[in-house]
């Protein structure tokens, strides 16, 4: 995977599963949750995070570096990266990706879908149930089957799959943190991989509302990038100048 601007995702201790629930059970998991922040307002939200890139086993980091990323509801983000001291910018509006290189150079990129929809998977607000299971239902997950299981002393709803499943598309989903993980395969630059975003280490963001600071996405099983959030601020509305393609050639 080539080394731009990426986001971030984490993984917990899977515990013991319990029975098949039913689709209705899955959907009511989705509804309470989204009731949980239905009165919270964020309009944006500004990240500085430490990022390491791991090597293809996954054992050990090869590169770090520090990203400052921006989100503007609904679908604009910029992030702005130094990696092994080489700054780059990406900017994605939609499902357009502009980058400029640390050699001065911008380029549109086609998006890397894990990660151009992560913002909405991390701050799901003004997002109703079923706008949800929509977005699962596009990138794979079964809407129509889940069962209970547990993550450490949580009880979380599997969307996407029974017990014993593996390597199938789901959606891990907390009652009060939300997507704890979400399994999908998608085309990447080399080549179908199964990709695994976990979220962990939650802490408050507004309200009902968590945040996790620790983010992992592996890759077919291995590591392959970790996040951890050094800070965090919500609704200080960054200029929308921030987000258009023309300030990368400004600079």
């Amino acid at each position: 995977m080539r080394r731009a601007v990426v986001l971030p995702l984490l993984l917990a201790a899977i515990g013991v599963s319990v029975p098949v629930a039913s689709a209705q059970d899955g959907r009511a998991a989705v509804e309470a949750f989204v009731a949980r922040f239905s009165n919270v307002h964020i309009g944006d939200v500004v990240i500085d995070q430490n990022l390491s890139l791991y090597h293809p086993d996954g054992q050990c980091p090869y590169l770090s570096g520090e990203q400052r990323m921006f989100f503007k509801v609904p679908q604009r983000q910029r992030v702005e990266q130094t990696l092994d001291g080489q700054r780059e910018i990406q900017i994605t509006v939609g499902n357009k990706v502009w980058v400029r290189r640390a050699d001065g150079r911008v380029v549109e990129l086609p998006a890397v879908e894990p990660l151009r929809a992560l913002p909405t998977v991390l701050v799901p607000v003004k997002r109703r149930a079923e706008e949800l299971l929509d977005e699962w239902r596009a990138r794979g997950v079964r809407t129509d089957v889940s069962h209970v299981t547990r993550v450490g002393a949580r009880t979380v709803t599997v969307i996407g799959s029974r017990p014993g499943d593996r390597d199938v598309p789901a959606v891990w989903l907390d009652p009060d943190y939300g997507v704890v993980r979400l399994i999908t395969r998608e085309q990447l630059p080399n080549g179908a991989k199964l990709v695994d975003l976990t979220l962990s280490e939650h802490r408050t963001l507004a309200a009902r509302l968590y945040f996790p600071y620790r983010q992992e996405m592996f890759v077919d099983g291995k590591l392959l990038m970790l996040f951890t959030v050094r800070s965090i601020a919500i609704n200080t509305n960054p200029a929308d100048a921030l987000f258009e393609p023309a300030s990368l050639k400004s600079r």
